[in-house]
């Protein structure tokens, strides 16, 4: 499609703010009013609208099509999301550890265990952990817990914990990554420590790493939506 407007805007609106393109609102893929609750988050999708050239590139829109995502599937019910979301706590991926008397477990040990424990102390919740891949429940409590947490989130926040979430495995490193100190670069490492592990014992795959750096900047992406929407 070629670019169609000359003009980009921001302006507050009734419930927060959003882009005008030659002084009109911007709607939602599925027509909805795209109003967003930062100014922060506003701007940021303006530039995404300046930085497209003649042909406008619909790849370059990725925070325009998670807010999108906010305001047309999560706001109207969030239930949905909510349960895919809390599903990452049943089979977290910080849980399930190599045999002790492997290398491996050493590593996810160090890296790993204080990710964990650190979370538990800051929710008040325990997690089991279990050595090979045969699934244990966790304790019902901490599901509990979390779900209320994650229940009290915003669309914006939702829709960037979902994509954390599911890019991680891990609800654990998802709302760590909610958090304003996160450091995104560590967090994407943890979630990625048995391929990395990997890599240490056998060298690096081209299209493995491809991969893993795409689903990096979009998880990186998504940290920063939840940061914008911050309010």
């Amino acid at each position: 499609m070629k670019r169609f407007y000359k003009e980009v805007a921001v302006a507050e609106t009734d419930g927060g703010w959003h882009v005008l393109l030659d002084g009109r609102a911007i709607k939602t893929a599925g027509g909805a009013a795209q109003v967003v609750p930062t100014q922060a988050l506003a701007d940021a999708l303006a530039e995404e609208w300046r930085a497209q050239g003649e042909e406008l590139d619909a790849k370059q829109f990725p925070l325009r099509d998670a807010v999108d995502f906010a305001l047309d599937l999560v706001a109207p019910d969030p239930s949905e999301t909510i349960a895919r979301i809390c599903a990452f706590a049943e089979t977290d991926t910080l849980c399930y550890r190599a045999d002790p008397d492997e290398a491996l477990f050493a590593r996810q040990q160090e890296v790993w265990e204080p990710l964990l424990a650190g979370f538990e102390a800051r929710y008040g919740v325990r997690f089991e952990r279990i050595s090979g891949i045969i699934h244990r429940a966790q304790p019902s409590a901490t599901l509990a817990t979390l779900r209320g947490h994650v229940e009290t989130l915003d669309s914006f926040t939702l829709s960037a914990l979902q994509a954390l979430s599911s890019l991680s495995a891990s609800l654990v490193i998802a709302l760590e990554a909610l958090q304003p100190d996160a450091d995104g670069d560590a967090l994407w490492d943890a979630a990625n420590l048995e391929e990395l592990w990997q890599i240490e014992l056998w060298g690096e795959d081209f299209e493995a790493k491809a991969r893993r750096e795409k689903r990096g900047a979009e998880f990186a992406a998504a940290m920063r939506l939840a940061a914008l929407a911050r309010v």
